[in-house]
């Protein structure tokens, strides 16, 4: 697992919101985008925890959407 800063998590968190797979996760990763506007936030290390499990989740799920293509024989 990389360590990745809060700024590259942040960074994700769009695209986090946006494929997530559960309501919860969706959900989750919106509160972190509105939040992320208040001056000198910072999340919590619980949030930080859920973050890096979400954006590892989102590196981590291959699928065949990225113009990879299986081959027929």
């Amino acid at each position: 697992m990389t360590s990745r800063t809060v700024e590259e998590l942040l960074y994700h968190m769009p695209t986090v919101a946006r494929l997530a797979e559960s309501d919860w996760a969706r959900v989750f990763a919106q509160s972190i985008l509105r939040q992320r506007k208040r001056r000198n936030w910072r999340p919590s290390p619980k949030q930080l925890s859920v973050m890096h499990a979400l954006v590892s989740d989102l590196f981590a799920c291959g699928s065949n959407e990225g113009g990879d293509f299986d081959v027929i024989e």
